[in-house]
């Protein structure tokens, strides 16, 4: 007997905390032996790189709807929901969610259908425009029902939308996110070529994200000036965006210029996060915090601002490194200090990873979709 199919409905910038979850866990599953198709709005990610051994595997087939706009590819998802009939389907983001809703109810199907919701509503939507965060809010307090289950990354994301939609927290299930594959854990990776790696009199403290302000990086910047005041070390930021010129000139004003770089965007920053001696996390809102599990799952110390959603359930409430308040530079100074000088052994760090391992995770995702966590076929290129 064959496997259920599952379908996954992404639109995504191709660097999304959404294209990481779609590169690993459609991979994962198809392992298994269930065939997956991706279904893809024309022109967006995720990318699956067929030629990398990570992310490609057999029973995958992507599947392009044909409209460059979401909403567009109602029809061609309804024509394939009936065609198909997949065991589940998932979507993630309220557009593509509430295009997910539309097509199942019109095709009539049986499909069991998953809507994901990645960060923390409330927080996101508060910069958003009124009819925006209307619409989002209304929709997700009002439409979700109809779907079978809702999946967040982490419990505080999940109580957010309970409390800021009103939809019913029964309905939301916390699915970790397959972020590490198993090989990282035990991985040795040699220092990159920058050369602030090859000088251990100067402790290098690391951040990572694009250069906006949900990331906060600018706190960051004003931790380190303090902790710079105190004793030698230096700090890397690596990552793109808007913010690269205004932290520049902040890292001028604070006199800590020479000892502050900004490399740019590292496509593997693997390499980066296990020989930088500290990791600093200071978001001001998320679904989770993807590199900061990465960090600890190359038993790299950490520190991390308290922000919702995700750093306290992924340090379990500061067990695994300490998280200080949101904006507070000099509580984020001291945290640095603090762990730079006594840090957390490797072997204690790797284990708060652990609950976000690919393999680990996906069983979390297979059981939401009500699928038996392992597959018996073997799945077949398509």
């Amino acid at each position: 007997m064959a496997e259920p199919r599952i379908a996954f409905f992404f639109s995504t910038s191709g660097h999304s905390g959404v294209d990481r979850v779609a590169k690993n866990l459609l991979p994962a599953i198809a392992r298994r032996g269930y065939p997956v198709d991706l279904l893809k709005v024309c022109g967006h990610g995720p990318e699956l790189n067929t030629a990398d051994p990570h992310t490609a595997a057999p029973g995958i087939r992507i599947l392009d709807l044909g409209h460059r706009q979401t909403y567009a590819c109602l029809p061609s998802l309804v024509r394939y929901l009936r065609r198909e009939r997949p065991a589940a389907l998932l979507s993630d983001k309220d557009r593509v969610n509430r295009t997910a809703l539309l097509a199942r109810a019109l095709a009539g199907v049986e499909t069991r259908l998953l809507l994901r919701l990645g960060t923390t509503l409330s927080v996101d939507l508060a910069s958003r425009g009124r009819w925006e965060r209307w619409l989002q809010r209304t929709s997700i307090g009002k439409l979700y029902p109809f779907a079978d289950q809702v999946i967040t990354p982490s419990r505080g994301a999940a109580d957010d939308i309970a409390r800021y939609t009103g939809l019913a927290r029964s309905l939301i299930q916390v699915a970790p996110s397959p972020v590490v594959p198993e090989s990282l854990f035990d991985a040795t990776l040699p220092p990159p070529a920058h050369p602030w790696f090859q000088d251990a009199d100067w402790p290098l403290i690391l951040g990572a994200g694009e250069l906006c302000g949900r990331k906060d990086f600018e706190t960051l910047l004003r931790g380190f000036a303090l902790l710079r005041a105190q004793r030698q070390c230096r700090l890397m930021i690596i990552g793109r965006g808007r913010g690269r010129e205004r932290l520049l000139a902040l890292a001028r004003e604070l006199g800590v210029a020479e000892d502050f770089t900004l490399p740019g965007f590292i496509p593997e920053p693997y390499a980066y996060l296990a020989n930088a001696d500290l990791f600093a996390f200071t978001s001001r809102w998320e679904g989770l915090g993807f590199v900061l599990i990465e960090a600890l799952a190359l038993g790299t110390p950490v520190v991390s601002t308290d922000c919702p959603s995700g750093p306290s359930e992924i340090l379990q409430a500061g067990q695994y490194g300490p998280l200080v308040p949101v904006g507070d530079h000099q509580a984020l100074a001291a945290a640095m200090a603090s762990t730079l000088a006594a840090p957390l052994p490797t072997a204690t760090l790797k284990q708060a990873a652990r609950g976000y391992e690919i393999e680990a995770a996906t069983e979390a995702y297979l059981s939401a979709m009500r699928l038996p966590p392992w597959g018996t076929g073997l799945g077949q290129i398509c």
